[in-house]
């Protein structure tokens, strides 16, 4: 009888930590994903950025801002309405490739290139959260912990390779849970993966000879690059080319400044511009006649403002459509399947929210 009334007491002790443990977790979810532990009594999550910085942010996210760039454009992609403001002011040509709601939101500027920002503006904006991206080089901590000093209450998250055109689904994926979009992050990933893994699977194949050298020519007058190493030309050796300028890299804002002696000693077989002053009077300055690429009509304009660059500046996910872009510049018959204009419409229909229209698209010269 004794040992019959203990095992009753036993499973009923069971029972009871089981009724416990089961609205404990109704009460905590964890996300597998990005580490995040989410309450649900008071409004805000517990979460680990990509810093490994344990921060508290609102359950629902609604304005975002961001310190630069490259995580605008991610945002701006995944969540649009999320966006508190821009880094930028659009001009008119920019806007026509926008929607109209999301053209003329504050610009709230940032710390990227030559620019730095100013905390009493991003403050007055009263956003949801900060997001700060980040390389692995340098104190990336102390930058961080900086800002959210400065931020005070507002969460400052940092979002690690929004700048490296080989490992961007890491970030989509983490800002779209961030932001309760990962329908969009992975239609965006997909998208992202299926033109990396073709050009990563051919590039890999191909041996030095078959690489064309390629010049990267910036500014009105073209005499300014960004040499191999450097994010803003990496779309150069990831489709397949070998960047022939042979100059320091100016880290950050970069496009080191080169003389024509070394363009013409450099001789380059493709030539990339990222200017149209300098693409519009190329093939009509005699300095550059003589030059491999200009003499085989081997000049490109990288798409540029439409509404972002396809090609760099910002080297962020807008450069999604500017790896298949590149790689049929630089190897057009090994890419002969890459329709550019159906991969141009599929991304700007999915991820600018606005599609091209049929003169847009002979703009871009697709």
């Amino acid at each position: 009888m004794v040992q019959k009334n203990y095992t009753r007491i036993l499973v009923l002790g069971l029972v009871v930590l089981a009724l416990f443990a089961a609205f404990s977790a109704g009460c905590t979810s964890t996300d597998t994903v990005t580490g995040n532990t989410t309450a649900a009594d008071n409004g805000t999550r517990t979460i680990t950025d990509m810093a490994g910085r344990e921060l508290t942010v609102p359950s629902e996210i609604n304005k975002v801002l961001c310190t630069g760039p490259p995580t605008y454009n991610l945002v701006y992609m995944l969540a649009p309405e999320k966006l508190a403001g821009w880094y930028t002011t659009f001009n008119d040509k920019e806007k026509e490739f926008i929607p109209a709601e999301y053209q003329n939101l504050p610009n709230s500027g940032g710390w990227y290139g030559k620019q730095t920002g100013n905390y009493e503006t991003f403050l007055q904006t009263d956003p949801d959260i900060l997001l700060d991206s980040f390389n692995e080089m340098g104190n990336t901590n102390e930058t961080l912990d900086e800002r959210q000093e400065n931020m005070g209450s507002i969460p400052v998250i940092g979002v690690l390779d929004t700048t490296n055109a080989s490992a961007y689904s890491a970030p989509i994926r983490y800002v779209g849970k961030l932001l309760g979009e990962e329908e969009q992050a992975q239609k965006l990933t997909d998208f992202y993966e299926d033109i990396l893994g073709k050009v990563n699977e051919r590039v890999a194949k191909m041996t030095g000879s078959e690489k064309p050298t390629v010049y990267y020519a910036e500014g009105p007058e073209g005499l300014q690059t960004d040499p191999a190493g450097s994010a803003h030309s990496q779309l150069i050796e990831l489709c397949g080319g070998t960047n022939i300028a042979d100059c320091k890299i100016n880290q950050g804002y970069g496009m080191t400044e080169v003389s024509m002696e070394q363009v013409i000693g450099w001789n380059p077989d493709i030539i990339i511009a990222g200017s149209s002053d300098f693409y519009d009077s190329v093939y009509n300055d005699s300095r550059w006649k003589d030059i491999t690429a200009v003499k085989n009509g081997q000049v490109y304009l990288a798409p540029v403002g439409v509404p972002f660059s396809w090609f760099d500046r910002p080297p962020g996910v807008n450069r999604i459509i500017g790896i298949a872009w590149t790689a049929k510049v630089l190897h057009p018959d090994l890419f002969e399947d890459f329709d550019m204009r159906e991969l141009a419409q599929y991304y700007y229909t999915n991820f600018i929210h606005q599609p091209l229209t049929e003169e847009q698209m002979d703009e871009l010269g697709i």
